[in-house]
């Protein structure tokens, strides 16, 4: 295949991704990202508490923000546009990196088939979440790897992963690993390495992300050095849930790898069998080995921190499958082909589609409900704090209420954060929000299984909008949105 063709391919299956993928996965998705450049370019929204304490990066979001502006200079700030062109725009990269994914791994077909049929990457390649910018700089940095000794004195790679982890801190950990072992290979002294290539890049781009952080939170700021305080030594992710320290064994590796699961396992039984013949393997294997420690020994787990662990699995499994496939039969070449292309299609169209697409439908008709009246609208959603975006996609300043989860930042006892607040309690809750002399929400945005708790002031209210968001309802979550209106 023609390298042209490859990277057409790869942008079709992106571009398609951004068309498919309808679903709602996590609030980062939205309010680190959507959100906080709506707010930057239009002058209104809000913020969450990370951005009050700045420990993220606006590095991400002034990239929204800019391609905000210049929407709005041509008047073309149209809410479509808002939403799909930083999707567009991610994908696009998401593409570059599956490229570069390519060419890493030896411009081989079973390399095209793996990343393009990867279920969880189809599911997030195209979204605005940092992770997701994350683990396409991952691809493109481990493309420039000095893997051969020709491209020992290569340092591009050394810039990305600098900015990766000013960026984005945690890309420290499965990075962490690769620099030890790019310090291992090279024929270069260590303290030269050190002293002229690891410290200088470090500070250069170091300086840059303080004077661009600093310049946006509008105030002297390590954004790295926030992120890191809040979420290692204040612990601050467990106030959104903990897992036991093997969930990403039992759960979070396999869930993103899917069907892949199966011949990575059998292909790193091979790679320890074989060690002295796989150097490489083993360095990426040691990084992921490396990764799944650090986050198993942190409380709080999500699927998508371990991300960028998915192209260097593909890596692994997709050059041992090329070299399988040249002594296998054509038959159970096709087979295994199937079963891998079923295995992850099922996930991705189930995913992408159907799971949890409420919360950006309900949007739509809350966005032309605002346009038509946005003084007199004042939205109230009492669902799980952030369980669906707000200002990117209505484009409207209306007035709006969510309930917030804000971590014990002062550690008072007994605290409770508003949303659970409101669950222990919904009609003492609303009765306390909303006194005889404050005026009601005109429309109330909450699941299914809430309105039975507060029917008390859904007497007020008539049914307006019944919006499937999931067969599979847990906690907070129901199976439907609905939307009241004021009589």
């Amino acid at each position: 295949m023609k390298n042209y063709d490859v990277f057409v391919l790869f942008l079709l299956v992106r571009l398609l991704s951004v068309v498919l993928v309808q679903t709602w996965f996590v609030p980062d998705e939205y309010w680190q990202s959507l959100e906080v450049a709506h707010k930057l370019a239009f002058n209104y929204g809000y913020l969450t508490w990370e951005w009050v304490l700045g420990i993220r990066s606006y590095a991400q979001p002034l990239i929204i923000y800019f391609m905000y502006k210049i929407l709005q200079f041509c008047h073309l700030d149209y809410p479509l546009l808002l939403i799909y062109l930083p999707r567009i725009l991610q994908s696009v990269l998401s593409a570059y990196a599956d490229y570069c994914f390519y060419k890493w791994c030896e411009r081989r077909k079973w390399a095209v088939f793996s990343i393009s049929t990867a279920w969880f990457w189809f599911y997030a390649g195209s979204r605005t979440l940092i992770n997701t910018l994350e683990t396409a700089l991952t691809v493109i940095a481990l493309s420039k790897f000095p893997w051969s000794r020709k491209s020992y004195s290569d340092t591009s790679f050394l810039w990305i992963v600098a900015s990766l982890c000013v960026m984005r801190p945690t890309a420290v950990i499965h990075w962490f690993p690769l620099c030890v072992y790019y310090l291992i290979i090279s024929e270069e002294k260590l303290l030269s390495i050190i002293f002229r290539k690891f410290i200088p890049i470090g500070s250069i781009t170091l300086g840059t992300s303080i004077v661009l952080d600093s310049y946006a939170h509008g105030t002297f700021i390590i954004t790295s050095y926030e992120f890191l305080k809040a979420n290692v030594f204040s612990n601050i992710g467990e106030w959104y849930g903990v897992h036991p320290w093997y969930w990403y064994l039992s759960s979070g590796l396999p869930a993103v790898l899917g069907v892949q699961m199966i011949p990575f396992v059998i292909i790193t039984l091979n790679i320890l069998k074989h060690r002295r013949e796989h150097q490489h393997d083993l360095a990426l294997l040691g990084c992921i080995v490396f990764t799944l420690f650090v986050y198993s020994c942190l409380k709080h787990k999500e699927f998508r921190f371990i991300l960028p662990l998915l192209p260097i699995v593909l890596k692994i499994t997709s050059s041992h499958m090329a070299r399988w496939s040249y002594k296998a039969s054509p038959v159970l070449i096709w087979l295994v082909s199937i079963v891998i292309f079923a295995g992850n299609m099922l996930p991705a169209v189930y995913f992408s589609i159907i799971h949890q697409r409420g919360s950006l439908d309900v949007m739509v008709p809350l966005r032309s409900i605002a346009e038509k009246n946005p003084h007199g609208t004042r939205f109230l959603f009492l669902m799980p704090c952030h369980s669906t975006p707000l200002y990117s996609f209505l484009h409207v300043n209306v007035t709006t209420r969510f309930l917030t989860c804000e971590p014990n930042f002062q550690h008072e006892k007994n605290y409770v954060d508003e949303a659970d607040d409101f669950y222990s309690s919904p009609s003492l809750w609303l009765r306390r929000a909303y006194p005889k002399d404050e005026p009601l929400p005109t429309h109330i945005i909450t699941f299914d299984t809430v309105s039975v708790y507060i029917s008390d002031i859904l007497r007020r209210y008539k049914l307006m909008k019944r919006i499937f968001h999931t067969y599979s309802p847990s906690g907070r979550i129901g199976k439907y949105i609905y939307i009241y209106q004021l009589m």
